[in-house]
């Protein structure tokens, strides 16, 4: 992954404080020189020229850090356009160094080691330094407003550093200010939200922007958000609310919603779904959706469509494992006879059977 060089931009700006006056402490004025060679290297970077104006620029930085004040100012920002060029280069920990060494620079005003902290931070996190680049950017965040990308950035380090409660304070904090998430931030809202034991706070959320114009993604995230927080009936409720408003839609979306009422207790409302899709071929008349059919009549204790599902199923597969299903069934609800023809078929099939079930029970 490459990441535009956002140091670049702040060029500019040393240079006109390195030679214009200010009332709060100024940086050392630069020679002409130097400031005509920042400038040109920074031209070269912007034209794609990343190794020969890094290279440039770590010379120039070494060359300059031991002189006087003007020498450590010029080669803090030397250091600043070899972290461009080194990023530019998708060698991140070497801009995240290159900065770090900028920052150390006391000719070098306090807001401007901090925009360099702030990129240093980015750069630690790019380089998967996620530890000391989320200890940057809090320390950072401490001392200014921020904004949300900075909020979002820092929580999804943190969540990957599984610091699950840090992450959700920042998520919340990127929240409250207004603006829109978009998907990935949302996701990532949910799932630290979640992880931090405020998963209510995230599907409540979640549920106040859901209609008919959000996204199906953002349905599937509020089911299974509700699902984590074992809350099926409130998931189930959710995907019916999805399908009705035509969100939610397809093959794969249907035998969801069918897992999800059977999930919730709603058994029969399952089986009649998957019915109604088998007749019209919304589902491929698989055994194994036989299957699903035959268990959910069977958790509805829908007795006689349970046993037809069941048998149906047997039939198909042939396996004796059905058949002997389909005859326990049958004898706890009082149909002996299906009970021991079950269970012949399933002796023939290689079923261990008791005799006694061929006697007259």
């Amino acid at each position: 992954m490459r990441i535009a060089p956002a140091t670049l931009l702040l060029l500019t700006t040393c240079v006109w404080l390195a030679t214009v006056p200010a009332v709060t402490a100024a940086p050392p004025a630069l020679p002409g020189d130097v400031i005509a060679d920042l400038e040109r290297l920074q031209q070269q970077l912007q034209q794609g020229a990343d190794e020969a104006a890094g290279e440039r620029a770590r010379t120039q930085a070494r060359r300059l850090e031991g002189g006087n004040a003007a020498d450590r100012w010029a080669s803090a920002l030397y250091l600043q356009l070899l972290a461009g060029a080194e990023t530019q280069a998708g060698r991140y920990e070497a801009a995240a160094e290159a900065l770090h060494q900028a920052r150390q620079t006391q000719e070098a005003p306090q807001e401007q080691r901090d925009r360099w902290l702030r990129e240093e931070a980015r750069m630690r996190i790019a380089a998967g330094q996620r530890e000391r680049g989320a200890e940057l950017l809090s320390d950072w965040l401490q001392r200014h407003e921020g904004g949300p990308a900075d909020y979002w950035r820092l929580a999804r380090t943190l969540a990957e550093l599984e610091r699950w409660e840090e992450a959700a304070r920042w998520a919340e904090r990127a929240l409250a200010m207004g603006e829109a998430p978009d998907a990935r931030q949302q996701r990532l809202a949910n799932i630290v939200l979640q992880r931090a034991g405020k998963g209510a706070e995230a599907l409540a959320a979640l549920e106040a922007e859901l209609n008919a114009s959000s996204e199906a993604a953002d349905w599937r995230r509020a089911a299974a958000l509700a699902q984590g927080l074992g809350d099926p009936v409130r998931a189930a409720a959710l995907w019916e609310a999805g399908w009705r408003l035509g969100v939610l839609a397809g093959e794969g979306d249907l035998e969801q919603r069918i897992e999800l009422h059977l999930a919730a207790g709603t058994p029969a409302r399952a089986a009649e779904l998957l019915e109604v899709a088998l007749t019209e071929e919304a589902l491929p008349d698989t055994l194994a959706n036989r299957r699903l059919l035959a268990r959910a009549w069977e958790e509805a204790r829908a007795r006689e469509r349970a046993l037809e599902a069941w048998r149906t199923v047997a039939e198909r597969s042939g396996e004796g494992d059905d058949w002997q299903r389909l005859g326990l069934l049958a004898s706890a609800w009082g149909r002996l006879e299906l009970a021991q023809e079950a269970m012949q078929q399933a002796q023939v099939r290689g079923v261990d059977v008791d005799e006694r079930w061929f006697t007259t029970r």
